[in-house]
Formats: structure tokens, C-alpha cells, sequence
């Protein structure tokens, strides 16, 4: 028997929708005003520009840890606002056994902006 998420299935064109790509994080800072422990990180995403997002990973990640880092976010969501910052992506990642989020990254470096396929 298949363990799925959902019973909803998807086609392969409602995949491709959805802009997985690689981005390299440039800034990060803690979130001051996040209700949860947050940073908000800039990420280079090559052709993409620079977008920025918030991020609930302050348990295993230091801001300074995360800049050059490699990620994999999704750059085509609607904008959303999280106090006073829009965020412009969505940071991907797991839950470990605790709740707390491990990134998403490629095993090594990609160019910036690639697609995940």
C-alpha cells in the first residue's frame, strides 16, 4: 500500500507550475518583530534577482552560518506579509524529530536560479 499526504494526485504540468529553484543566501538577520523566532534572509536567485523571505529555522541555523549557503525555495507564490516585511519566496525544508526545520539544499553547488526538475 502507497503512503501519500494526500488522495489528491497531481499532473506533471501542475508540477512544472511551481518554481523550485535554487537561490544563494547573501544576508541574513534575526526578525525582530516575527511572533516566532524567525530571520529574514535575502537570497540570490541568478536571473531571478534578489528576493527575500522569512525563515522559522533560528534552532539549527546562526545568521552567519547562512549566508552562502545554497537553498531551494519557491519564487512563484503570491508576495505575503509578515509584519512589517513582504516575503517574496518560500524557504523549503523538513521537520526533524523536534518540529524544527532543516533546510532544503542541493548536495553541491548549483547556479543560482536553477530549476528544480
Amino acid at each position: 500500500m502507497n503512503k501519500t499526504s494526500s488522495n489528491e494526485t497531481i499532473s506533471w504540468h501542475d508540477f512544472e507550475k511551481v518554481e523550485l529553484r535554487v537561490g544563494t543566501i547573501v544576508k541574513a538577520q534575526v526578525f525582530e518583530k516575527a511572533r516566532k523566532p524567525a530571520y529574514q534572509i535575502w537570497a540570490d536567485f541568478g536571473e531571478f534577482g534578489i528576493k527575500k523571505s522569512s525563515a522559522q529555522i533560528t534552532v539549527n541555523y546562526t545568521c552567519e552560518a547562512l549566508v552562502g549557503q545554497q537553498i531551494i525555495g519557491v519564487i512563484n507564490f503570491e508576495p505575503k506579509q509578515i509584519a512589517d516585511f513582504i516575503s517574496e519566496f518560500l524557504v523549503t525544508g523538513f521537520a526533524d524529530e523536534s518540529g524544527n526545520i532543516i533546510l532544503s539544499q542541493p548536495k553541491m553547488k548549483v547556479p543560482n536560479g536553477s530549476k528544480l526538475i
